[in-house]
């Protein structure tokens, strides 16, 4: 199996970055909170290759003299062994900026033993604090982490413009305990094409996402819906379907229905560490409650009438069959109840609940991987 690795940025990423930018004095050196712990346990539980590549302006120069340097350098290093997290490789750049030598970040001169068959760069991260490492992982093939603490240090040093590095960005955070959850959790993502003579859809979800949706099915009420599942849910949601709505909606709704069941069911995959259960929510004048199991096995209980034929171009009769439609491509328990006079908001209220009833369901503990059942499988 192609091996996982973690580039880790030395100042400012497992060590504070100081005013000068030169770490040559013990003095001046402070490790970054969290740093010890939360590396500690990546090192431990996690596995990925650990790699340092930090640039040192000028080492071995008069601006920077060796031997202020490796004294604190290696007190560093085996204060990081002593806890656990040795670095298999140290890269260490010499140069000063306008070189512009490809070993400097974000080239990538000293890293090309990595782009072998060897590693696999695609599932690999940088970690660091300038948008120098987060393009380093944009010329590696992989994602970065970016522990933002506002400096923008190197902000000069990029060579595209910043907002195409937006989608490396796999994580924003200076917390070395989000790094590890970040990075232990993983996000959970699936996507599924489903093609028949009736409809055309394709749907890709990240469980872990943070609300985002692109729902385009046709019916405008129905895409109204489930964009609350990507909103209350905080999961990234897109839907694109082309049904024969010339001949009614139902194919249309139906079949999405069981297509994002079967993407969840793809996403939650083994099941880990999941609460497994999940919501009740007022809406004006409507409660809803909504109960869901991602237990293996579908049933639905509903218990909601509505008394109008359709809200908005979507028939009130379908809301029953695309909740059951959803728990056959899931293969999970729904308990539906609602009650109350307005019919969108009786609707929109159950929308709502199922997301955050998926959102508690699906909802992950790092510290307790474990299947949330006696009899050892879901």
């Amino acid at each position: 199996m192609a091996k996982k690795v973690l580039f880790i940025d030395r100042d400012g990423t497992i060590i504070k970055e100081t005013v000068d930018e030169q770490i040559d004095a013990f003095e001046k050196m402070i490790f970054y909170p969290k740093a010890f712990t939360f590396l500690g346990k990546i090192a431990k539980e996690l596995d990925y290759e650990l790699v340092m590549i930090t640039n040192q302006d000028g080492l071995g120069t008069d601006v920077f003299p060796e031997d202020t340097f490796w004294p604190v350098h290696n007190f560093i290093m085996k204060s990081f062994e002593n806890e656990g997290v040795t670095f298999d490789k140290v890269f260490l750049d010499r140069t000063f900026p306008h070189e512009n030598a490809n070993t400097r970040k974000p080239g990538t001169g000293l890293l090309t033993e990595y782009f072998s068959e060897e590693y696999d760069l695609e599932n690999s991260f940088v970690i660091g604090d300038r948008l120098t490492d987060i393009e380093l992982a944009k010329n590696l093939g992989a994602k970065g982490i970016y522990i933002n603490d506002n400096t923008n240090l190197g902000t000069g040093e990029i060579t595209v413009k910043r907002d195409e590095l937006d989608d490396v960005i796999g994580l924003e955070s200076n917390d070395w305990e989000e790094i590890y959850k970040f990075l232990k959790l993983k996000n959970r993502t699936a996507e599924i094409t489903r093609n028949t003579n009736e409809t055309k859809i394709y749907i890709n979800l990240n469980l872990d996402g943070t609300g985002k949706s692109d729902i385009s099915t046709g019916i405008d009420f129905f895409d109204h819906m489930l964009d609350q599942i990507a909103r209350h849910g905080s999961m990234d949601l897109t839907i694109k379907v082309d049904g024969d709505l010339e001949v009614d909606e139902h194919h249309t709704i139906e079949d999405t229905m069981i297509a994002l069941g079967e993407v969840f069911s793809e996403a939650l995959g083994n099941k880990l560490g999941i609460e497994r259960y999940g919501f009740c929510l007022p809406m004006d004048d409507c409660l809803a409650q909504v109960a869901i199991d991602f237990g293996g096995r579908n049933w639905l209980v509903w218990d909601a009438d509505f008394k109008r034929e359709m809200i908005g171009k979507m028939p009130t009769e379908m809301f029953f069959h695309l909740f059951k439609s959803f728990t056959d491509g899931a293969k999970c328990n729904l308990n539906i109840k609602a009650e109350g006079e307005n019919e969108h908001h009786k609707i929109e209220g159950i929308f709502k609940a199922f997301a955050k009833a998926i959102k508690m369901a699906v909802k992950r503990d790092p510290e307790k991987m474990i299947l949330p059942s006696t009899k050892g499988m879901l």
